[in-house]
């Protein structure tokens, strides 16, 4: 029989080890296309396009080979997951300190989709163990332990780049996620129970099982195109950084602290909005994310000076808080416990796919239309991805108008 308090001491030891695995993570991110750049002499459109490239192929085979873990989580548990995952990014992370050629480092990045998945599996362990009526709030919490990382990792990274090197950050990286390792190894722990290769469902079953498979569908494409809008950013920000600042002192630090505003909100925010999304639905809270994320990427590609982008990074994070939290809570609410890994994996792999796409448009939009236009095209996304849950998701239109309504009177 499950300890009635075991979610609450599962959530609090995984916040802490997706924060640790958010932070190792990140820690690199913001000047990984600084660290492309000191691998050859490049043009700046040869920059762009190659750190796209190096952002992308993690996320490729992270798409494809996330619903393969996501089986072996239904069968086997997802803490074997974690530390599958934990102790493959220790090691590769670590390695790519050493390269010295743009492709070495790509296949490093691609070894690193393999051993992708530690947040998407403390998402699905908490959430198999967490009562529905509590699972918004308690993924709104899980998630303010990947995004404060993210708000540390970046300074945390800039700040060790500059005192001594990129590459000892990669070193320090990996020891992070060693630590995550042993976190999870000794720490986390799932009331599981093996599902026999036999019984598990095929996918046109576990489709059948879903209460509406289009609004899973649609909530998967949703995650895409919302991680492609977001990724797409994520190989310019520091050369846009460095395009607006006058001079190039402490640029990393810079690019680090820029990286991490959308952090600072989410971690207050994400919180706020699955528990409002679990009083008044979880419907209304994405959508005006949605909304809000329109709003704050369009002027983006237009700013003059840092502090200006600073600002705006910063409002980002409120959509960040309201958008991926509420996506997963609706995918919870809507599924099965016992394909729950199976989801989330899914899920991974369409915002893998966006990540990708968002890494490989982001360099190629930046090389038409200079980084500015990769801002525009962001808004546009998200815009779109808006009126796809708009049209394709009754409840949604319901919640939709129910707000504006209620908002009138």
């Amino acid at each position: 029989m499950k300890n009635q308090n075991g979610w609450r001491r599962n959530l609090a030891v995984l916040w802490l080890g997706t924060f640790i695995a958010g932070m190792g993570f990140s820690e690199i991110m913001p000047f990984l296309s600084l660290y492309v750049d000191q691998l050859g002499t490049f043009t700046k459109g040869q920059l762009t396009i190659y750190s796209g490239v190096t952002y992308a192929v993690t996320f490729f085979v992270i798409a494809v080979v996330s619903p393969l873990w996501g089986q072996l989580a239904d069968r086997k548990g997802r803490k074997l997951m974690l530390l599958r995952s934990s102790a493959g990014m220790a090691v590769v992370i670590a390695l790519m300190g050493f390269v010295h050629n743009i492709w070495i480092l790509i296949l490093l990045r691609f070894l690193q989709g393999l051993c992708a998945g530690y947040i998407p599996n403390a998402s699905a362990l908490i959430a198999t163990e967490t009562p529905k009526s509590k699972s918004g709030s308690a993924l709104g919490i899980l998630t303010t332990g990947y995004v404060s990382g993210n708000l540390i990792g970046p300074i945390l990274g800039g700040t060790l780049a500059a005192i001594f090197s990129i590459r000892m950050t990669f070193f320090i990286t990996g020891f992070l996620l060693a630590v995550v390792f042993f976190l999870s190894l000794f720490l986390v722990h799932e009331h599981f129970t093996p599902i026999p290769r036999a019984k598990m469902q095929s996918t046109k079953e576990v489709f059948a099982s879903f209460k509406s498979a289009r609004a899973i569908v649609i909530l998967l494409i949703s995650t895409m195109l919302i991680q492609m809008g977001n990724n797409s950013i994520t190989p310019i920000l520091s050369l846009y950084v460095r395009e607006l600042m006058s001079h190039t002192a402490n640029l990393t630090i810079v690019a680090g602290i820029i990286a991490a505003l959308p952090g600072i909100s989410t971690l207050v925010s994400a919180p706020q909005l699955g528990r409002l999304g679990d009083r008044i639905g979880t419907e209304k809270v994405l959508m005006g994310g949605f909304i809000f994320a329109v709003l704050m990427y369009f002027p983006q590609g237009f700013v003059s000076t840092v502090g200006m982008l600073g600002v705006l990074r910063f409002m980002i994070g409120i959509s960040d808080g309201a958008l991926f939290p509420t996506v997963q809570t609706l995918l919870v609410k809507n599924s099965p416990l016992n394909v729950t890994g199976r989801v989330f994996s899914w899920n991974q792999s369409f915002q893998a796919l966006g990540s990708m796409l968002g890494s490989l448009l982001g360099g190629f939009v930046s090389n038409l239309f200079d980084y500015r236009g990769v801002f525009v095209f962001t808004a546009i996304a998200l815009a779109a991805d808006f009126l796809l849950v708009y049209i394709g998701i009754p409840s949604t239109r319901f919640h939709f108008h129910a707000s504006n309504s209620e908002s009138s009177n």
